[in-house]
């Protein structure tokens, strides 16, 4: 956006208008106090966790509302142990481990003040999975059957059968909300509802401004039963990548994802930020859409066939790309995993980089060099589009993968895609080809969600991949109680999709944050470096003005 500079002021100004210029309290001289600003690409498309299926959604989710019990950064999803209590203080397994009743904390409370009940699990459950609510991540929650209220404070949860990830189906998957607030609401108004538009969680932020395109805004929750963030405040500011990096350069801006790698040496030689090299989970591709754009069910005339999709993998050279962009920061990308995961196998590889072998096979796919250099058949060209969004990362990529198409006769279109409508676009499938990262939860079953036929319309399976052998070999492994026989089922369901080639597999996603050096931060982990956001702190001799501004709600 040519104007996100100015929403960024206007952010600030407004925040200082709201509460006047004066010295900091006695709380925030010492632990407590200060305004951190985040420039993020795009827009959250929705912050309500029913409908929220992005990143930037996500952030602001994970930072409001509470699970029942925390993951530690093992990330180990089977069985309990790597949990520690959240919302609730502790738990019960029954001797058939079909149903764990869960003990509500007593102290903790919504941002408006009511106890969080057991009515409230069961009805965030029921809300997260009834079909006319169609939530994007109801699959997650396919093997809870049910939850029951045994008082006040216990609510029970039935599973449909014993697995071992089924504690992290619910307390890492299912998040928390109150139905005081939203139960009223017919479920299938839920999306469109102006009530669930004003966010009431039990995290320690929480909301007090969201104003879609321009910023979305939370406060530390000063009476939280875990204790008050730290600090006073967190602004989301929508804008685009350039923008964001000058900003946290001049220090208008800090902390940016994915610092743009041809600035890293102004970021190392900065005194305003500094670099950090956090933990993901994700994995970057060329997806290509096997359906008409928009279409569910007639076949992409190019990406239709498996031999066409198997030559453009074969025709890259991944490992010069990655050098390119990356330099020494790089991973290369073994697949639909990032090497991160716990079923991660080094031992898979996509296709080797060959363009004889890729021109070939093109050719006996019925599509000759025609006499202006590109390969056509039946007098389609071999044209389609590659979209990408801002991201300076993906842009060069497109750029790159252009070039190499080229030099077998195919020729890419490079479409930009807005950032603030780039989940709409993909979630349509209004793609021919696509620059898109997945950012999978960290256990075996999160990869229904990308890869599994489940995850298809409600889920995160935008590339609409469907395959029997994949989805039965996936259930094996989330059924498995056995470790390297799970890990050998994932093996197996990887190489089924790797052989059907849905993507070019590009690089696994590890970049570098910028965060202002005023900023101590917490520890990272790898599903989300804004997890312990609330335990972020600025010394008080190094707060700036908008750091003094204290906690009073900005005026409108």
């Amino acid at each position: 956006m040519r104007f996100s500079v100015l929403i960024l002021a206007a952010a600030l100004v407004a925040t200082a208008c709201g509460s006047g210029d004066r010295p900091a309290t006695a709380s925030s001289a010492s632990s407590m106090g200060g305004t951190i600003i985040i420039p993020i690409l795009g827009d959250a498309r929705d912050i309500f966790p029913v409908y929220v299926s992005e990143m930037n959604g996500r952030r602001v989710q994970d930072l409001v509302f509470d699970h029942l019990a925390e993951i530690d950064p093992s990330l180990t999803t089977i069985g309990d142990k790597t949990f520690s209590p959240r919302l609730a203080e502790k738990w019960a397994w029954t001797p058939d481990s079909l149903s764990i009743a869960f003990s509500i904390n007593p102290k903790a409370r919504w941002h408006d003040g009511k106890p969080v009940t057991a009515n409230d699990v069961r009805y965030s459950f029921e809300a997260f999975t009834d079909s006319k609510a169609a939530s994007p991540v109801a699959s997650l929650l396919g093997n809870v059957d049910s939850v029951s209220v045994r008082d006040s404070l216990t609510a029970v949860v039935w599973f449909k059968k014993h697995t071992p990830e089924q504690f992290y189906d619910v307390a890492y998957q299912l998040i928390i909300m109150p139905q005081h607030v939203y139960g009223a609401i017919p479920v299938e108004q839920l999306r469109t509802s102006d009530k669930t538009h004003t966010i009431v969680g039990s995290g320690r932020f929480r909301v007090v401004r969201w104003e879609p395109g321009t910023r979305i805004e939370l406060v530390a929750d000063t009476a939280n039963y875990r204790g008050r963030a730290k600090l006073d405040r967190v602004i989301f500011v929508p804008t685009d990548a350039a923008a964001a990096a000058a900003q946290i350069l001049t220090g208008q801006a800090d902390v940016m994802e994915a610092f743009p790698n041809d600035q890293l040496s102004q970021l190392d030689s900065s005194k305003v930020a500094r670099p950090y090299t956090v933990p993901q989970l994700g994995y970057m591709t060329m997806g290509m859409n096997r359906f008409v754009r928009k279409s569910k069910t007639v076949p992409h005339p190019i990406f239709s066939d498996a031999r066409v999709r198997r030559a453009l993998s074969m025709a890259v050279d991944r490992e010069a790309m990655l050098q390119n962009v990356f330099g020494k920061n790089g991973h290369l990308s073994h697949g639909p995993f990032a090497m991160a995961a716990s079923f991660a196998d080094s031992a898979i590889s996509p296709p080797r980089f060959d363009t004889t072998a890729a021109k070939a096979l093109l050719d006996s796919a019925g599509w000759p060099v025609g006499a202006n250099g590109i390969r056509a058949k039946n007098g389609r060209p071999l044209t389609f589009s590659l979209g990408t969004t801002s991201s300076a990362f993906r842009r060069r990529y497109s750029v790159l993968l252009q070039d190499q198409l080229a030099k077998i006769g195919v020729h890419v279109d490079i479409e930009p895609i807005n950032d603030a409508t780039a989940y709409d676009v993909i979630s349509s499938g209004d793609f021919d080809a696509v620059l898109w990262g997945f950012s999978p939860d960290p256990g075996p079953s999160g990869f229904i969600q990308t890869w599994g036929t489940a995850g298809i319309g409600q889920g995160q399976n935008y590339l609409r991949y469907s395959s029997k052998k994949v989805d039965a070999l996936i259930d094996s492994a989330t059924s498995s109680f056995d470790r390297a026989k799970s890990k050998t089922y994932m093996s197996k369901a990887i190489q089924a999709i790797m052989d059907d080639v849905p993507a070019i597999w590009l690089y696994d996603i590890s970049f570098t944050n910028a965060i202002n050096r005023r900023i101590d931060v917490a520890p990272f982990r790898a599903d989300g470096w804004w997890v312990n956001l609330a335990d972020w702190s600025i010394p008080a001799d190094k707060r700036i003005d908008r750091d003094r501004i204290g906690l009073d709600a900005p005026k409108p």
